[in-house]
């Protein structure tokens, strides 16, 4: 079974319910689905009718044939009329076969005897022999099995695992050395970014700006979904973003879709990257293989602007974390662009990269700077106040060759400053110290999860050092990086656990076979613990 995790992102401390709730399919739910899935069914229907036209049109050209066929007697296969007054099948009496039989007392003979005349009740709360009240106990159970709590990381991963797609919400339980699937979101396509939300979209009877526990996840498909994290077993999205949300004008966007041209509505390729603005609460954006970025206001669940910097597909974006309304992309074309959404005629600088770009990244440190990862393998540092007159101008701080391959995700630790991680397609995750002078390696680690798609730093101080990393494996890793005696010694000023003693190592998967390491004796514990096979360091 092939299995795979395209991207992943934590969720902060706080921010998930206690008790998730359990879906309510009640007939306001049932209205709401059936008008955002109305131009999904009618579709579906369309098509049904162009392939049954095709068949008739089909068999219309054999027609001639088959009438000759159908003219022509056969005799195999004929039944002949079976005779119950046969003096062979008297003696079975088959007539009354299937007859209730009685005893002797007129009694009908059952197989369990005469058990109607049992006592039932048509409430178990009128039985005297029921004393527990019907599911109170598995409630209960339930309710204990999905609490969160508020030292408790969610970890959300993308996973598509032979061709279905889903996302895994995971639950991190640091003191514990627990990782374990709370529970997941099937999607209609390969996922290819996710994006937390900390604002409700869509949800009745909750104030537009309060608190919330969001996802948008962007797919393969053009529309972009917004699930409610804090309901389990939901059957649809509470928002979907695009062509889907509006089925009332299905004749006019279906002409449209199969133009596939980029419009300002809504995107018309797949959505290859999400970034919610913290500031602007309201405010999401989104890129696109369309060419386009896009803002949406979550309040409506509409697309407020569109933007086209770019000449080819846009794959990363991200937000200023001080002038909350500039925004950084990258591009296939081998640009990246700082532009103020504010002003979307004007001018933006651009920088220019050797190969595509994969990833942007601010530094959270310090806000003239931003980061850049090609598929060449290199990062970019530049300095955002020495803009190029045009892109191939371009003079970064430093460069840095960081892999051999793809340089397929890479993250910044935001407390600890100087922290960086960088994961490739060369299957190996490093982590550096970025100083004055430049970027030193401090490790290089094997975490055995395939090519690597995906690796973050926890977003809490309290975790800082554990980075959750995953691949083509399809398998969720958290490595507690403070736990590596390069990372100790490097990052010395941080830790505040300096046990002068030998630090055994911990790397936490989810234990797939639970019942098996409980069998062996808690090895499956050992092999998480400690430092696997495949933890090679170079």
């Amino acid at each position: 079974m092939s299995s795979m995790i395209t991207t992943s992102t934590w969720v902060p401390r706080g921010f998930a319910a206690p008790f998730p709730a359990k879906y309510n399919f009640d007939e306001e739910e049932f209205e709401r689905i059936a008008n955002l899935a109305k131009l999904q069914l009618d579709d579906a229907n369309e098509e049904l009718e162009e392939a049954q036209e095709e068949e008739k049109n089909g068999e219309n050209g054999d027609k001639g044939a088959e009438e000759s066929e159908d003219k022509q007697p056969s005799h195999d296969g004929e039944a002949e009329d079976i005779d119950i007054d046969d003096d062979d099948l008297k003696e079975y009496d088959l007539e009354h076969y299937d007859d209730d039989e009685e005893d002797a007392e007129g009694q009908r003979m059952d197989m369990f005897g005469n058990i109607k005349s049992l006592a039932y009740y048509e409430s178990n709360k009128d039985d005297p022999y029921i004393t527990i009240p019907d599911g109170e106990d598995d409630e209960d159970d339930d309710r204990e099995e999905l609490q969160i709590l508020a030292t408790d990381n969610l970890l959300l991963a993308a996973k598509v695992e032979d061709e279905l797609a889903h996302l895994e919400v995971y639950v991190y339980e640091d003191e514990a050395d627990n990782l374990y699937v709370h529970h997941d979101i099937m999607l209609p396509a390969i996922p290819l970014c996710v994006e937390w939300l900390d604002i409700p979209v869509s949800k009745n009877n909750v104030e537009k700006d309060s608190t919330a526990n969001f996802v948008a996840i962007g797919t393969m498909d053009p529309d972009i979904e917004v699930w409610d994290l804090d309901t389990i077993d939901c059957m649809y999205p509470n928002a979907i973003l695009g062509q889907g949300a509006n089925p009332e004008e299905e004749g006019k966007k279906k002409k449209k879709k199969k133009s596939k041209k980029a419009n300002d509505e809504y995107h018309v390729d797949a959505v290859l990257s999400l970034a919610a603005n913290r500031k602007h609460r309201n405010l999401l954006a989104s890129a696109s293989a369309d060419k386009t970025v896009k803002l949406w206001d979550l309040h409506t669940t509409k697309c407020a602007k569109s933007y086209s910097y770019h000449t080819d597909k846009v794959c990363s974006l991200a937000w200023h974390s001080v002038e909350s309304t500039v925004l950084l992309s990258g591009s296939y074309d081998r640009t990246i662009v700082a532009a103020d959404m504010r002003a979307p005629e004007a001018k933006a600088p651009r920088w220019g990269v050797e190969s595509d770009v994969e990833n942007v990244r601010w530094d959270p440190h310090d806000p003239n700077f931003f980061y850049v990862s090609t598929e060449n393998g290199i990062i970019h540092y530049h300095d955002i106040r020495n803009a190029p007159p045009n892109p191939s101008a371009s003079k970064p701080v430093w460069t840095l060759q960081a892999h051999d391959e793809s340089l397929s995700s890479f993250d910044i630790n935001a407390h600890i400053p100087g922290f960086m991680a960088t994961g490739s397609t060369d299957k190996t995750v490093k982590l550096w110290n970025i100083q004055p002078t430049g970027p030193a390696m401090v490790v290089s680690r094997n975490l055995d999860v395939g090519k690597v798609f995906a690796a973050n730093f926890a977003p809490d101080a309290e975790v800082a050092f554990r980075l959750a990393v995953a691949g083509s494996k399809g398998t969720m890793n958290v490595w507690d990086t403070s736990t590596n005696a390069a990372v100790r010694q490097a990052f010395a000023h941080k830790i505040s656990n300096k046990s002068e003693g030998e630090v055994r190592e911990r790397l936490i998967g989810v234990d797939e076979d639970e019942s098996s390491s409980e069998d062996e004796g808690g090895e499956g514990d050992d092999d998480e613990n400690g430092e696997p096979e495949s933890m090679d360091e170079d």
